[in-house]
């Protein structure tokens, strides 16, 4: 008897923890990573390296001074080296490595083993990223960070760049417009594409630019965010005429950096500029982000006289991308489909958006739309994307990187309530102030009473 309660004091604490263990490892992976995860997986790979990286091929000869010292000072034996490790540093979400590439490798070499390094250290994923020639970073995650996403909370970024959404590598991925102006997204319905945009909107309201929408919906999608957006279009008629005060803008604009142009004697030569980012902060317009939904709407036309209204548009738009970034206008375009199909001027428009961010979609010619010219890697990644996962998307830009992002749940009440409290970041764009949407003021509702109130009875009731 002494025995089984013995077994029993030993055995049900350790079957307790095992449960709690398999628990966490599914229900809080952060947690389970954090705890057991990172100091098996650093030790697996502390004490694995040299051997690992000699089977997958990432070793090179030793050099002839090395093999010369070794000789002369030890009799061990001469083996081949592997990368150098410059710093190992644990994460919430994995193991960032970094490394310092042998004589003759390249980091293709390490990308082609993300696979058997993977599987070898035993980890979801494993990550390679340039940081300088000759140095790259191994990003190993412990678990699915895609599952349930959790943005960073030190997430980089600078004017005009703001985190958006979650890569599958743990870092974020952030939206910047000075590197990439303009960009399109695609997406099936139902694919989180709007989660995507309601995250960029609210990134951005934080920001002091001018939020312009296009929603020929009847403003269904962006009417929300109307408290923080300067001009706002519910129709191709709207669409149309705001379109041509961009225009109009983005000439007035040119024609200020023009003027900044002519040299007196009271400027530098070094400040001489091209675009808005070389005038003076005084002078300086504000950055106007021009947020396209749906963008197939602005292309479809029944008459005669709609299809002078979309050849405008079309026309317009084109205009915006080609030069909008010298006179701070930047273009963001969303739909389900953006291809030659959709008319005139389609395929020349969807050349100009350097950004492609592809949720899933119905076909495989819609995800090559968007990413057929970033690569065939990122097209084949956008097709496997499953339907129980909405938001997950691949991102892309015209240097043939790409990678995998989520955007984090985000309900429409609390954007709308993140674009009321940053409503007087809004500016006043003269040329567009007959655009601004109407925004009714806020009611305040008496909160309802815990208890009904009780009313003593009067005197002369009595």
């Amino acid at each position: 008897m002494s025995g089984v309660l013995a077994l029993a004091e030993v055995g049900v604490p350790l079957a307790a923890l095992g449960g709690g263990v398999a628990y966490a490892r599914v229900k809080a992976p952060a947690l389970y990573w954090s705890a057991i995860g990172l100091p098996i997986t650093a030790t697996r790979f502390s004490a694995t390296y040299s051997s690992i990286m000699d089977a997958c091929g990432l070793t090179v000869a030793p050099s002839s001074f090395r093999i010369a010292v070794t000789r002369a000072t030890t009799r061990r034996e001469i083996r081949p080296v592997p990368p150098r490790i410059r710093r190992v540093r644990p994460t919430t979400t994995g193991l960032t490595v970094r490394l310092r590439l042998a004589p003759g490798q390249e980091p293709a070499d390490l990308v082609a083993s993300t696979e058997r390094l993977r599987h070898a250290w035993g980890v979801h994923s494993v990550h390679v990223a340039v940081i300088k020639p000759g140095v790259v970073e191994l990003r190993m995650t412990g678990y699915d960070v895609l599952r349930k996403v959790r943005m960073p909370r030190a997430s980089a970024a600078g004017e005009l760049a703001v985190p958006v959404a979650l890569r599958e590598d743990g870092t974020a991925f952030v939206r910047d417009y000075r590197a990439v102006p303009h960009a399109l997204t695609l997406g099936t319905t139902l694919s989180g594409k709007s989660m995507y945009l309601r995250n960029l909107i609210t990134q951005l309201a934080r920001t002091e630019v001018a939020l312009v929408g296009i929603d020929c919906k009847r403003g269904v999608e962006q009417a929300p965010f109307a408290s923080r957006m300067t001009a706002l279009a519910t129709d191709p008629e709207m669409a149309s005429d705001l379109l041509d005060k961009l225009v109009e803008l983005m000439e007035d604009r040119y024609d200020l950096i023009r003027s900044f142009q002519n040299i007196p004697s009271a400027i530098l030569s070094e400040e001489i500029t091209s675009d808005v980012w070389g005038l003076p902060a005084k002078l300086r317009p504000v950055p106007i982000i021009l947020v396209v939904d749906e963008v197939a709407e602005l292309f479809m036309a029944a008459t005669r006289k709609d299809e002078e209204r979309r050849d405008r548009m079309v026309t317009q738009l084109i205009r915006l991308a080609q030069l909008g970034r010298g006179a701070h206008i930047y273009v963001e375009a969303c739909g389900q489909r953006f291809g030659a199909e959709l008319g005139k001027g389609a395929t020349m428009l969807r050349a100009q958006l350097t950004g492609r961010v592809v949720h899933r979609v119905n076909d495989k010619a819609t995800a090559e739309m968007g990413l057929g010219d970033v690569s065939p890697n990122a097209v084949f990644a956008a097709t496997q994307i499953a339907p129980d996962l909405p938001g997950v998307a691949v991102a892309g830009d015209s240097s043939g990187g790409w990678s995998r992002i989520r955007a984090p749940h985000l309900t429409l009440a609390e954007a709308a309530a993140i674009c009321r409290a940053n409503s007087h970041r809004t500016p006043a764009v003269e040329q567009l102030e007959r655009f601004r949407p109407y925004v009714p003021p806020t009611v305040a509702i008496p909160p309802k009473p815990m208890f009904p109130p009780r009313f003593a009875a009067s005197p002369a009731a009595e």
